[in-house]
């Protein structure tokens, strides 16, 4: 009996011990507060769900801060979740609204997301017509709002397989000697993980592993993995193959975060390798390919054939984009007041950078009363591009063009329609009109391509969309560019058809007809021989320069080996191919490459700057810089002597005024004295 119950108490134990409880607040899913703004207003979120969750237990907790002029007795607040109405209420008289919902398995979509809808019906006075264009019409969730999860370890060896562990994993591990295989795989590893993760990735060599990481990515062929790794792996690939092999396991650990108690964890390795480099290649041009990831559902993926031809399927020449390309999608619309869909575009959604874009827009919309008013406007980032009146036919059909002024990097597109019912009938009107925009026939066309005489960063990364591009790197420095290798594929290939597949060679074995044949990607050390191969750079990396400011003549950047900064630059070569050259200063290499690749990227302020400079502190300074640019100065080709006169000419001009004095007032005293003595 006594045995029994000893049993019993364990089986226990381990069944507790296998169940967590995780809160993910929303802004931890990149969720600030979210206001939601109208009479009839609402809001979506899809929130990615752990295949380790269990939805039984699990909860949704909202937090909605209401307007302090609303009504509340008039107010209402719905929840959607997953199509499904799941909870309706007025408003309560606390300043901030809490909301639980307990969650089910049917709450959860096919792709394992969440999706929530929160709809609301606000009231200010009594009279709707006069509250349609009240400010005061508002509702924020807030972003302290979560999700409390019941993970458990009884899913993790059912739910989880290649398709979706790429969600969990926080690390890319690569070998101490890296090939340039290994630093492809690990490229594109990172652009793999960059598309479904916000947080920030973490790329180690193998050695330099933390303990505390136990799910990774680790890339290497078979013959390069370590003894204690390659026993890990189930599957043997025979020669020529490539795999995918995802080892899961329950690990067991204590720390002082633990405080020494044993805790156990899912533990998860990805491997990405094969038989043979030829095999291994297959296996990273896999990578690429999300219909081949997505549709991995098992533990492990032989590969005997992998080609790039998916990147070739939608036609290059990408002029015009439909809205439902972008990411737009049906919506229908019913209610007066405002009634708005926003669409996202990046300019490198394009084949090239657009100097203009043509805004189509087609719609059906319900047709007026007589004295209704309606209108259909158009914003840019914010800002009213376009207005149009709405009239009896029911039908839109609209343009605007906006010049290269108008629209950023990256961009939002907001298609609103305005009704203000006429005074006699706007009960009767309240929920009478209704449109839609059609996301088929409603596109994107760039009309010109934004051509200069220099390449700058705006141009960044279409300028590499023609033409086969090559990424270079110093053999030396190679372990350091793994993770802005991760960053500059993610951007070659952050468009709506990933279609740049670049090659990766050794710096030593790139020849002059290759730096006109390619556009170049170059991860140089700052001393590399390949730096005196850019002519038509607008700064010499391997030489010692400053920056000089324009206004006031003072030094606004020197270079110093002892500072830990990444430094970019961008322009044209010989056959007006593009070329990006990336180098890295100080002890800190890694990070100073990885701040530099990251720093190009961002919705720069200026159309011109073609030279970056970044710290590994976050901090970026962008310049246009040409050859013969007055505020650059080099430094180290000086000789000995003009280099000391630079340094101390105000000195030695002092000390030679100082001595003209001295003489004039010893010339002087000798003239009085013998003045004095002939006057004797």
């Amino acid at each position: 009996m006594n045995k029994f119950f000893s049993l019993l108490a364990l089986a226990l134990l381990l069944s507790t011990a296998s169940i967590a409880q995780s809160i993910v607040s929303f802004k931890a899913m990149g969720h600030d507060d979210e206001p939601i703004y109208g009479m009839i207003g609402a809001k979506s979120f899809y929130l990615k769900i752990s295949p380790l969750v269990e939805m039984k237990g699990s909860k949704l907790v909202l937090y909605i801060e209401p307007s302090q002029a609303l009504i509340k007795d008039h107010s209402f607040v719905n929840v959607v979740i997953n199509d499904r109405p799941a909870y309706s209420a007025r408003l309560t008289k606390d300043s901030i609204e809490k909301i639980n919902i307990e969650l089910t398995p049917e709450d959860l979509s096919a792709d394992k997301f969440l999706k929530l809808e929160i709809k609301t019906l606000l009231t200010v006075s009594d009279d709707k017509c006069k509250d349609l264009d009240n400010p005061a019409m508002w509702v924020k969730v807030k972003d302290y709002s979560y999700l409390s999860l019941v993970k458990t370890n009884g899913n993790f060896f059912n739910n989880v397989n290649i398709s979706n562990c790429f969600e969990s994993k926080r690390a890319i591990v690569y070998p101490v000697n890296p090939t340039l295989h290994d630093l492809k795989a690990v490229a594109w590893a990172y652009s793999r993980l960059k598309k479904t993760l916000s947080k920030e990735i973490k790329v180690y060599q193998e050695d330099l592993l933390p303990d505390s990481i136990k799910n990774y990515i680790m890339v290497g062929n078979m013959e390069s993995l370590q003894a204690d790794k390659k026993a890990m792996i189930g599957v043997k690939p025979e020669k020529g193959q490539g795999l995918l092999f995802l080892k899961k396991a329950l690990v067991t650990y204590s720390d002082s975060l633990t405080k020494g108690k044993d805790v156990t964890v899912p533990g998860e390795i990805l491997f990405v390798t094969g038989a043979d480099d030829a095999g291994y290649e297959k296996t990273i041009t896999s990578l690429g390919n999300m219909n081949i990831l997505n549709s991995s559902f098992g533990e492990y993926l032989l590969i005997n054939d992998a080609q790039n031809n998916f990147f070739k399927t939608v036609e290059e020449n990408r002029t015009r984009l439909t809205l439902r390309q972008i990411g737009g999608a049906p919506n229908f619309m019913s209610g007066i007041g405002s009634l708005t869909n926003v669409y996202s575009f990046k300019n490198s959604d394009f084949s090239f950078t657009p100097k203009e874009v043509e805004i189509h827009f087609v719609a059906n919309y319900s047709s007026l009363t007589p004295g209704d008013r309606g209108y259909f406007n158009i914003y840019l980032n914010g800002m009213l591009i376009s207005s149009e009146r709405l009239d009896a036919t029911g039908k839109l059909n609209t343009s605007v063009t906006i010049n290269r002024y108008q629209h950023h990097k990256y961009n939002t597109v907001e298609a609103e329609f305005r009704i203000y019912p006429s005074s006699g009938n706007c009960i009767n009107s309240f929920t009478n009109f209704f449109a839609e925009v059609d996301v088929d026939k409603s596109y994107l066309e760039s009309k010109n391509p934004f051509i200069t005489n220099d390449l700058s960063f705006y141009q960044y990364p279409e300028a590499f969309n023609t033409g086969t591009t090559r990424i270079v790197i110093t053999k030396e420095y190679a372990k350091y560019a793994a993770a802005a290798m991760g960053e500059i594929i993610y951007e070659l290939n952050n468009n709506i058809n990933a279609n740049n597949f670049p090659e990766f060679v050794y710096s030593d074995s790139v020849t002059p007809a290759d730096l006109k044949k390619y556009n170049i990607v170059a991860l140089l050390s700052q001393h590399d021989p390949l730096m005196d191969n850019f002519p038509d750079a607008p700064i010499r990396f391997n030489k010692k320069f400053r920056l000089y400011n324009n206004e006031n003549n003072r030094i606004v950047y020197s270079l110093s080996d002892s500072v830990s900064n990444g430094l970019a630059q961008i322009f044209y070569g010989r056959s007006n191919n593009a070329v990006l050259v990336l180098t890295a200063t100080g002890t800190d290499l890694s990070n100073a490459f990885t701040a530099a690749s990251k720093s190009i990227t961002e919705q720069l302020s200026t159309l011109s700057s073609n030279m970056c400079i970044s710290d590994v502190n976050g901090n970026k300074y962008l310049f246009n810089i040409n050859k013969s640019s007055e505020n650059l100065e080099y430094f180290d080709t000086k000789s000995s002597l003009t280099r000391f006169w630079e340094t101390y000419n105000l000195y030695i001009l002092l000390g030679i005024l100082v001595l003209i004095l001295m003489s004039f007032l010893y010339v002087r005293s000798r003239v009085q004295k013998s003045q004095e003595l002939f006057n004797d």
